[in-house]
């Protein structure tokens, strides 16, 4: 059963690739001082940028763009090989002002619509769990929501999306910006065979430290820095077991 949305349709779309199927359901914060703001942006033919969904923090559902349209929300990003990933993705964004604006709290009241709108949209499309993502995972350099302070846990536990429980921090090795070795191509390899647009070179470059920081800001938000300690690469092997698991 559909959700009942409010509709104010954006003309920031066009056709799907034909037989592409949609897989990835991405997550975005507003990152604007107002969620109303947002919305006329989002629908404003100048700026360019649209997304399928708005929820603001009273948990109103505003659609956009219809489902079967390509809406552009994701810009430049990357995720398992894929590049177009407005092409096979839903877009929700979600009315907060994001880090420029105080990393403000999701109300549990928008985290309960997100919650029904995501499992909404999951039964009409097939989406893996390991492909419900945020923006920072998918544009690490360039993007950063929905933060580090957004419950992926609650929607896990609800059957959207795969998290673990993050290993606890503790002391240790870890590897950061200019270190080179296995060790850091064996990092980027487990990054690479999740779905980050990482290359295995061998080396820990501002690419590396990217992506490490979207991790952290996604699966081991207790420290977001970018380093890989003995924490986030434990919670990264587990997760790519869960993965493995459900795939």
């Amino acid at each position: 059963m559909t959700l009942l949305c409010d509709e104010r349709l954006s003309p920031n779309c066009d056709e799907r690739p034909a037989g592409r199927a949609v897989d990835i359901l991405l997550l975005h914060y507003t990152g604007m001082a107002s969620t109303a703001a947002a919305l006329d942006r989002l629908c404003d033919p100048a700026a360019k940028v649209s997304a399928h969904y708005l929820v603001n923090e009273s948990g109103r559902i505003t659609r956009m763009v219809p489902e079967q349209r390509r809406a552009w929300h994701a810009g430049v990003g990357h995720w398992a090989g894929e590049s177009d990933i407005n092409g096979c993705s839903i877009g929700i964004e979600i009315g907060n002002g994001g880090h420029d604006f105080g990393s403000p709290p999701y109300p549990d009241i928008q985290m309960a619509a997100v919650e029904a709108l995501c499992r909404d949209i999951l039964t009409r499309h097939p989406i893996p769990r390991a492909r419900v993502l945020g923006h920072s995972d998918i544009a690490p350099a360039r993007k950063a929501d929905p933060g580090e302070w957004f419950d992926w846990a609650r929607l896990a536990r609800a059957g959207i999306g795969l998290w673990v429980e993050p290993e606890p921090l503790v002391e240790g090795p870890s590897l950061s910006l200019g270190d080179r070795g296995d060790s850091v191509a064996e990092l980027q390899f487990l990054l690479a065979d999740y779905g980050y647009g990482l290359e295995v070179l061998g080396r820990y470059d501002a690419a590396t430290q990217a992506v490490v920081t979207a991790f952290q800001r996604h699966f081991r938000p207790a420290r977001v820095d970018g380093v890989a300690d003995l924490s986030t690469v434990a919670t990264l092997r587990r997760l790519a077991d869960a993965a493995k698991a459900v795939a």
